[in-house]
């Protein structure tokens, strides 16, 4: 099971990026999958049957939706901060601690976080994950852990674990 997932995403993500389904593509994205599927199957997917769920891809929808939502936000915050004369920062480390078991679920979030603007994951410790912030808001660890992390914790436990 886990070869056939391995080889159905490499196969789609291969569609996905030449955006032809002429035979010559189709032989060589079928044998590139196949080489990937047969070097990294064994990597990825310790349960597989998690991709024939639909719920999970609901709820990586409503997260996508929730990114792009929260990414907007914070583009406005950080052009704010830096476009005002005074150049309000106030920037620090925190830490954060997340409920997430599994990897995959800790390296969504960590990359979400990174990839908002304003954020940037310097370290993942177990189930702490060191934050620069760009303005740190306050100095209670529920309230910031909150604040960085909002919805997105919420909606990563719904599909990735």
């Amino acid at each position: 099971m886990r070869y056939l997932a391995v080889f159905i995403l490499s196969l789609v993500f291969w569609l996905l990026l030449t955006f032809s389904l002429k035979i010559p593509n189709l032989i060589i994205g079928g044998l590139a999958s196949l080489l990937s599927a047969a070097i990294f199957s064994d990597m990825y997917f310790k349960t597989p049957s998690k991709l024939l769920q639909p719920h999970r891809y609901f709820w990586f929808l409503i997260y996508l939706a929730v990114f792009i939502v929260e990414c907007i936000k914070a583009n406005f915050d950080v052009a704010y901060r830096v476009l005002h004369p005074a150049m309000p920062i106030k920037p620090g480390i925190v830490k954060i601690r997340t409920t997430l078991r599994s990897d995959f679920a800790r390296t969504i979030l960590a990359n979400s976080i990174t990839m908002t603007p304003g954020t940037i994951t310097v370290d993942l410790i177990g189930d702490e994950f060191y934050i620069h912030w760009i303005f740190v808001r306050s100095e209670d660890p529920e309230i910031y852990t909150g604040m960085i992390t909002g919805l997105f914790e919420k909606y990563i436990k719904r599909f990735a674990e």
